[in-house]
Order: C-alpha cells, then sequence, then structure tokens
C-alpha cells in the first residue's frame, strides 16, 4: 500500500507541475548578460559620399527602390528612379524631393535611394549630416535593412530594421530611433525605441549617427546619444536579427500608417530632405 500511496503522491505532483509557455524561451531565455567589451571604430571612413559632382547621385554608391504600392504601410507615394526632380545632387547637397503630382498610380512623387549591393555593411558608425523637412503627412528616414534573408519566413520585421532617424510631419521636431526585430515591431507594438526633441530640424543641418557593434546598438543627434538597445548574451535571432550585413536607404514618404495620422497638408509641397554627406566607419577587428 505504501508503494500505491507514493506512485499516487508523485502523480499529483506530475499533473500540478506548471509548464513554461513557448513563449518564454523566446522572450526570456535563461542565459548570462553580455560581456563588457569595449568596441571602437576606424578614424577614416571605409567608404563616404560628400556630394561633390552635381547631377543624379553617385550610381556606384545608390539604387532606386521604386513604386507606388504602399510599401506595406499604406503610404501614398510612388518613388521614381534616375529622376532630377525626385533625386539630385546640387551645390555638394544630396536633395530628395516630395512633389503633389500624378506619378505612376499615385498623386505624389519621391525618391528612396538605397546601397544595397553596393555598400553593404556589418557593424560600423554610420554619419549622416542632414536637413529634414517639415509638414503634416510626411515622413522622413535614414534607415538600414538587411541586405539578405537569413531568418525566419519573412524579409521584414524577421531579418531586422535600424532606423538611425525618422521624422513624421505631424509631429515637427520629434526625433525618433527604433530597431525592429520578429519579436520587436510596430506591427505588434513592442518595438525599441526613443526620441529626442529638435526645434531646428528643418533650418539647420544636424548629425544623425548610429554605432553598431555586435552588442549593442546606439542612436546619436549631434553627438548625444538618446537611444540604445543592447543584446542579450545568446539572444536568439527573433531578438536580435543584426549578425549579418545592411544596407542604407533614405527617403521622404507621403501618408501612411503613421505618416497619414492626421491627414496631409498639401500646401506644403514640393519638401526637401538635404544630407551634406555620408560616412561610415568600420568596427575595429
Amino acid at each position: 500500500m505504501k508503494h500505491l500511496q507514493w506512485i499516487a503522491l508523485i502523480g499529483i505532483m506530475i499533473s500540478c507541475k506548471k509548464e513554461v509557455p513557448v513563449e518564454d524561451s523566446i522572450y526570456n531565455p535563461p542565459i548570462p548578460p553580455v560581456g563588457s567589451k569595449v568596441y571602437s571604430f576606424e578614424t577614416t571612413p571605409a567608404w563616404s559620399d560628400e556630394f561633390d559632382v552635381n547631377g543624379l547621385p553617385d550610381n556606384q554608391i545608390w539604387g532606386y527602390d521604386v513604386g507606388g504600392d504602399g510599401w506595406g504601410n499604406n503610404e501614398l507615394q510612388n518613388y521614381t528612379a534616375s529622376d532630377l526632380d525626385n533625386a539630385s545632387v546640387e551645390n555638394g547637397k544630396l536633395i530628395i524631393t516630395a512633389i503633389k503630382e500624378a506619378s505612376g498610380t499615385r498623386q505624389y512623387s519621391s525618391a528612396r535611394l538605397v546601397t544595397k549591393g553596393k555598400r553593404d555593411m556589418k557593424y560600423g558608425r554610420i554619419e549622416i549630416k542632414a536637413k529634414i523637412p517639415a509638414g503634416r503627412g510626411s515622413v522622413s528616414a535614414l534607415w538600414m535593412l538587411a541586405s539578405q534573408t537569413t531568418y525566419g519566413t519573412t524579409f521584414w520585421p524577421d531579418q531586422g530594421e535600424i532606423d538611425i532617424m525618422e521624422h513624421v510631419g505631424f509631429n515637427p521636431g520629434i526625433i525618433h530611433a527604433s530597431i525592429q526585430t520578429n519579436i520587436f515591431n510596430y506591427t505588434i507594438a513592442t518595438q525599441k525605441t526613443a526620441k529626442t526633441t529638435l526645434p531646428t530640424f528643418d533650418k539647420e543641418f544636424h548629425i544623425y549617427r548610429m554605432d553598431w557593434t555586435p552588442d549593442e546598438i546606439k542612436a546619436f543627434l549631434d553627438d548625444n546619444e538618446f537611444f540604445s538597445f543592447k543584446r542579450r548574451q545568446f539572444a536568439p535571432w527573433q531578438e536580435w536579427p543584426f549578425h549579418h550585413p545592411q544596407h542604407i536607404l533614405v527617403n521622404i514618404a507621403i501618408g501612411g500608417n503613421w505618416g497619414g495620422l492626421n491627414g496631409i497638408d498639401d500646401t506644403i509641397f514640393p519638401i526637401r530632405m538635404e544630407l551634406d554627406y555620408i560616412r561610415y566607419y568600420p568596427l575595429k577587428q
């Protein structure tokens, strides 16, 4: 009888044991923190664009994302390619211009320049000196996406996104920096993000910077840090996919799920984002 009682007791204990939800193994794996390694960057850029030749952007550095399908965000612009009205280099500046005009199937035109396949990079410091436009309905962005598909089943957000700077026109002077991943992204309101205030965003040039190392991503405005996202040691790809090359994107979007929340002021057009330079400093090995 005693043996039967012990067997029954063990059965009760097993049946009452709490199972750990599957998602806990993704969000909260039992792992130690990242080490305290100090990283540094080269002092000479591996590449840069100083925008010192007038005309179309340098095709050895820049390509174009083209079209007007909403870009997953219900945006209203059509992105053009090799169109001086939307992307040009003038007097030492790259000019991205959004215009109220019929373009493709849309009523706005703009440009989205990308370095994919031309200036991909893995880790490093990216500095962009820029002046960004005001205007309700606009979203200006300096950002990065993966240059390949490595993880999961979708390109976005599984491969990761790094937002060096985003500015939404209905909230003037608020500068955002973020990362987006499989489990940290805006579609489920879990993105890792921060913001800072910049009253002269559209009047003066400022330096937007992102430092990307194997352990951390930091954003700076005029050398003042305002965002940091640290990798936990052995973090799964759903949390930190940033182990592979990415490329830079520069664009002005119109409307959409974020930019169009308060409508579009059509009196603002044309609007321009100006870049004085972009520089990439590799991580020191």
